[in-house]
């Protein structure tokens, strides 16, 4: 089965600036890929390549198998912009209608229903936007996107408005559509979201691909604490597999031993020094 978004050599030139450099991502079927890195990194370029509305200067993008920009690829993908605005005076179903209409949807007030139940807004189909809370607008505008069953949704920073409540309520959205076989592009400056929700994680910096891989394949060993009743104690370049021994000798010398922990690099230790300490 073809991937939901394939980039291969992907380059994209601004006159002298280089915005892409040759970059190489893929997001499969059901992945969910978290997209990070600071300001001018190259993030927007390639969504804007991967939805059609910038051409490549070199390599190549595809959604579902078709070119990126063409008719077969904008019919499999979805996209939520970060300052995405609907019409105040629209009703949740007007607003999912008007989209049914512009993408050539047939699935009518039945692909509506099963939209807003989806995103946990059945009760506000007849609600105009501006008496939505900031969250509900957020789910409307994944549920906007999930028009016409696409296979791919990109999203731009879909929590970064949101409360701890709102954001968790997305989280679990992502996660359900993961499940459904939906595959999601995550441009996210919340490095605790990404670190939660993702299956994999994509770092690019000066328009390349510094970082990528699994939070748990991206993290480092940071040693091993164990607690006695001396106190809590770091065995600096410990890994997983010392613990028992460690715990062992705690023991023989006749220590109680109260617990023991892993230490890892965090998902935002590993992108801190992806990126080099650069800022937004």
């Amino acid at each position: 089965m073809t991937s939901a978004l394939r980039v291969e050599g992907l380059e994209k030139r601004y006159g002298s600036v280089q915005a892409l450099k040759g970059v190489d991502l893929e997001v499969g079927e059901g992945e969910l890929v978290g997209l990070l890195g600071p300001n001018g990194a190259g993030k927007s370029t390639l969504v804007k390549i991967a939805v059609g509305l910038v051409r490549a200067s070199g390599g190549r993008a595809e959604v579902a198998g078709a070119r990126a920009g063409s008719r077969a690829a904008r019919a499999e993908l979805g996209y939520l912009a970060e300052l995405f605005r609907f019409p105040g005076w629209y009703s949740a179903d007007e607003v999912l209608a008007l989209h049914q209409h512009l993408a050539g949807s047939d699935g009518g007030s039945g692909e509506r229903r099963r939209l807003l139940e989806l995103v946990a807004l059945a009760d506000a189909a007849g609600r105009r936007v501006d008496g939505m809370s900031k969250g509900m607008q957020q789910r409307l505008g994944i549920a906007q996107a999930l028009v016409g069953k696409p296979r791919l949704l990109l999203l731009d920073e879909p929590t970064s408005a949101l409360d701890p409540v709102g954001r968790r309520t997305v989280r679990l959205l992502l996660e359900r559509l993961r499940e459904e076989g939906v595959s999601v592009l995550l441009n996210s400056h919340l490095l605790s979201e990404i670190e939660l929700v993702c299956d994999r994680v994509a770092i690019l910096l000066g328009g390349e691909l510094v970082a990528a891989g699994s939070p748990t394949e991206l993290s480092r060993p940071r040693g091993v604490e164990v607690e006695t009743d001396e106190g809590v104690r770091t065995v600096e370049g410990a890994t997983r597999e010392d613990a028992p021994r460690l715990v062992a000798e705690a023991v023989a010398s006749g220590r109680q031993v109260y617990g023991v922990r892993v230490l890892t690099s965090t998902l935002e230790d590993v992108y801190l020094e992806a990126v080099g300490g650069e800022t937004d």
